[in-house]
């Protein structure tokens, strides 16, 4: 039997293996209700769902429930004054504010729009303190001025019209993220690397996201709301058969400098990194941040290596490469990657139960000419919105039976 070192060992005898809380410093914590409010943006259900989805696999025990609250055209005008029956009225413990692209016009800096929208943010900031929940103020994302029309000019009126909320989120005591200056800094890069926007497109009208979007929000406000970077980390000194690991259990190690193989037993999945997001990885820090599903052997032979999990190949690297270390979470296949895709699939289906909640429930209003109603409709009312939560907390408790990670076999052999 391979000698382990006291750390691995100690980890050896445990019955199983138990994800973490998150971190004390991340926004989110166990338990939280969240609840997304903003705009379209928002409403599209992508940099929102991508949150779930790194909150879903990375804590799969931390039993959250997700509230989206998004309207497309809303301004935190509109915000403010839905905040109690929208937001408030869902017993949240943690709400994130996304509202800003609508309300500066999307022309030149105007003071009294300006001065509406932070007295507005104020509003909702105030209200959230008083009922105790507590706020993620995010400035929005920055245009990209090579597909927006008018782009150069609204991405400075842009940065001159969120100044405010950084002092704001510090009078309320609230967690702030700098999502403009982030992803602004992201899209000049681009714009450099690729100015015609041939390949790294985060925004099919410049604003709006597609799926290379909404992980370019995804990872500016995670980051931004100091989110732990790694999944697991596994290091094995092949010469001599032994290993460390953090987040993860190794069992079955057999080490040479001709190959490793164990059996690997994770407390949480990495995100499930989507072709489509494959252009935005050199403006994410290449995930390192956010996605590091960490293997690292030393001790092996010069050469080229094969990494299978459970006898998929996962990627090919030089025994330098597994040396440095290497970054599995932004493997586009195998079974982990499958498990933690069929996570996301699932997260999108409930998502439409959460919408469909929001649109038709939350949302209804009785007409004027049914107001002797109201008191009828009011409670029939309260008994729908129960009954659709009750089928959204039913599919979220099945998103976390498929967030549990599974023992994996993992081979690194010379590849072929």
């Amino acid at each position: 039997m391979p000698r382990l070192l006291p750390a691995l060992a100690l980890l050896l005898t445990a019955a199983a293996v138990h994800a973490a809380d998150p971190p004390k410093d991340f926004f989110f914590q166990t338990n939280d209700r969240i609840v997304f409010l903003g705009d379209s943006i928002t409403e599209q259900y992508q940099y929102s769902s991508y949150l779930e989805l790194y909150l879903t696999t990375r804590f799969p025990k931390a039993n959250f429930t997700f509230i989206n609250a998004g309207i497309g055209g809303d301004t935190a005008n509109g915000g403010a004054a839905r905040f109690a029956r929208h937001v408030l009225a869902e017993k949240p413990t943690a709400v994130t504010i996304n509202f800003g692209m609508n309300d500066a016009g999307y022309g030149e800096f105007k003071s009294d729009l300006n001065q509406r929208y932070v007295e507005r943010t104020a509003q909702m900031l105030d209200a959230a303190k008083k009922a105790g929940v507590r706020v993620a103020l995010l400035s929005p994302n920055a245009v990209d001025r090579r597909v927006k029309t008018n782009g150069k000019l609204y991405v400075e009126t842009q940065k001159k019209f969120y100044e405010p909320l950084k002092g704001l989120a510090d009078k309320y005591g609230t967690a702030f993220v700098d999502q403009y200056a982030i992803t602004r800094a992201a899209t000049d890069k681009m714009e450099r690397d690729d100015p015609k926007a041939e390949t790294a497109k985060p925004y099919y009208d410049g604003f709006h996201t597609s799926s290379p979007g909404g992980l370019l929000m995804a990872h500016a406000i995670l980051t931004g709301l100091k989110a732990p970077a790694a999944v697991s980390t596994a290091a094995v000194d092949a010469t001599a058969n032994t290993a460390k690991t953090d987040g993860c259990r190794l069992d079955d190690l057999t080490a040479s400098p001709a190959g490793v193989s164990f059996t690997r037993t994770d407390e949480a999945l990495p995100l499930p990194v989507q072709k489509d997001w494959l252009p935005m990885l050199p403006y994410t820090n290449g995930l390192k941040d956010l996605n590091l599903y960490g293997l690292t052997v030393t001790g092996l032979k010069d050469g080229d290596y094969a990494v299978t999990i459970d006898g998929t190949e996962v990627g090919k690297y030089t025994a330098k490469q597994l040396a440095d270390g290497v970054n599995l979470g932004n493997a586009t296949r195998g079974p982990v990657f499958d498990q933690a895709d069929q996570v996301r699939q699932a997260i999108d289906a409930k998502n439409k139960l959460v919408h469909q909640r929001f649109r038709g429930v939350v949302m209804y209003a009785l007409p004027t000419w049914l107001a002797e109603l109201g008191q009828e409709v009011e409670a029939r009312k309260e008994k729908e919105l129960a009954k659709q939560m009750k089928a959204i907390d039913a599919a979220q408790a099945k998103i976390y039976e498929l967030a549990q990670p599974k023992p994996r076999k993992f081979e690194v052999k010379p590849a072929k």
